[in-house]
């Protein structure tokens, strides 16, 4: 596995969870709960830390946060 990694952010989709929580009316706990109801590993923390940049994201979290926000891939990967 290659990580990119500027120094700044470990993830690229950070802000763009951030704002689609929000969008959804979603606190972060409230976010990773639904996750875990639908067979995810997310706690609150973990939405923090990704949101933050402070943590890297593997392949299966950006699949699950996709299919929750009912977006592709693609999108929740663009800048």
């Amino acid at each position: 596995m290659k990580i990119y990694w500027t120094g700044e952010s470990k993830n690229i989709i950070g802000d763009k969870v951030r704002a689609l929580r929000k969008q959804h009316g979603l606190t972060q706990r409230a976010l990773a709960e639904k996750l875990q109801l639908n067979g995810y590993e997310f706690s609150d923390l973990t939405i923090l830390r990704i949101e933050q940049g402070a943590r890297f994201v593997p392949d299966y979290e950006i699949i699950a946060l996709s299919e929750f926000f009912g977006i592709s891939t693609d999108a929740l990967l663009k800048e």
